[in-house]
Formats: C-alpha cells, structure tokens, sequence
C-alpha cells in the first residue's frame, strides 16, 4: 500500500518508521525545510511540498496513493488535505489528526476524513480504560462507516464470566472483535469462554453502545 503522510514532525514520523516496518511505501510531506530530517527515517520518500497546494499535490501523485494521513500539528490544514484528497484526487481512505478538541465535529466524511483520531479523546479514553472496570470507554471513530471502537473490560461479576462467546446476546450492528487477555490478543471464536478482567473490544454503532454495556456489564442502577 502507498501512502501519503503530510506532516514531518514527530507524529508523521512515527507513523511513517510503522508503515515502512509493516512493508508500506510511504511519501513523508513536509512544507518546512528545517523539518526535512530525511535521515530520522531513511527508507521514506521525502518531499518538500505544501500539501494544502493542489498543484503541489499532483506533482506529488497523490492520486496514486492508496491512503493519505493528514498528520501536521495545524487543524485547518489536516482539514483542507483531507477534502482535497477526497475531492480532487479521490483518495480511498484519508485519516486525519485532531489537534484541538473543540474542532473534532468538523473532522467529518464532509470534509472527506473517513477516520479522525483526536489526540485529545484518546489520550481520554486511554486514562479511562486504564481506570474503568464494567464501563464502556469509546476509543475510536470511524466516519466512514458510522461505527465506533469501544472497549468494556469484564468485572468479576459481570453475567457473562465463564460462559461461551455465543451466548451473550449481542444486538445488531455490534461485534466482539477482539479480547485482549494477559498481554495476549485473542481473535474470539463462539466456544471461547470469558473471564473476568478480560478487555472485549467492540466494533458497534453509537446508537447501540448502551444496549451492548448493558448485556456486557450488567444494566446500571435505575
């Protein structure tokens, strides 16, 4: 996969030396000269260009990039990246940083982000998890398809402990993705039984995430 990553500071670079370990060609974007540390990660394409510029885009090829990630430290211009690769160059997929919290709602399919990671919200919801036993903590938005990552992590008496993955009656438009059990990741299967402090991560839409905490955890107190 080719991807693009506008934004050469430690964020960019970060995801770039990822992809690369993963066998993705990657093209690092970056307007500022001084922030053209091609050495810091060698196996990337650099090029210095303003990835706000339509023109500077194409002479990049951004079309031919399979994802672009809008990653600078500057909203408005993850926001302008994201709907000019959408719009003008039809981008397949676009994930776009969040700087600020009070500018997530923009960071919408209208402006042609599939995926927003708010810098904010997962630093929140990482102290959240962290703390929370039998609470459903959002993790992640994806825009595209309307649906969110959760995680909810199993109390003792949650009415589901020791028994199978098949019968926890989950409701439509959820799915048990993953169970993260003793630094282990597991991909569940019907007949995997669930144990007390297990983290169960969810893929659901906003709409059913009370009804998932509900059947998980246990309905609150009226």
């Amino acid at each position: 996969m080719r991807v693009a990553i506008a934004g050469a500071g430690n964020v960019g670079r970060s995801i770039a030396a990822e992809l690369i370990e993963n066998g993705h060609d990657v093209m690092l974007i970056e307007r500022e000269p001084k922030m053209m540390r091609s050495h810091l990660v060698p196996n990337a394409e650099w090029v210095l260009a303003d990835a706000c510029e339509v023109s500077s885009l194409e002479s990049v090829g951004l079309a031919l990039c399979d994802c672009v990630v809008a990653a600078t430290g500057d909203d408005k211009t993850n926001l302008v990246l994201s709907l000019l690769a959408k719009t003008e160059f039809a981008v397949a997929r676009v994930v776009a940083r969040v700087n600020r919290a009070e500018n997530e709602w923009l960071f919408t399919d209208q402006w042609g982000v599939d995926v927003a990671v708010s810098k904010p919200r997962l630093m929140a919801a990482l102290v959240e998890e962290a703390v929370s036993v039998g609470d459903l903590v959002r993790l992640m938005t994806f825009r595209q398809g309307q649906a969110n990552l959760v995680e909810i992590t199993l109390a003792p008496d949650a009415p589901f402990v020791g028994r199978a993955v098949r019968e926890v009656p989950l409701p439509r438009d959820s799915a048990l993705v993953a169970i993260l059990r003793g630094g282990r990741v597991l991909v569940p299967s019907p007949d995997d039984p669930l144990e007390a402090g297990d983290e169960l991560m969810f893929l659901c839409t906003a709409e059913v995430e009370d009804e998932v905490q509900d059947i998980v955890s246990g309905p609150g107190p009226l």
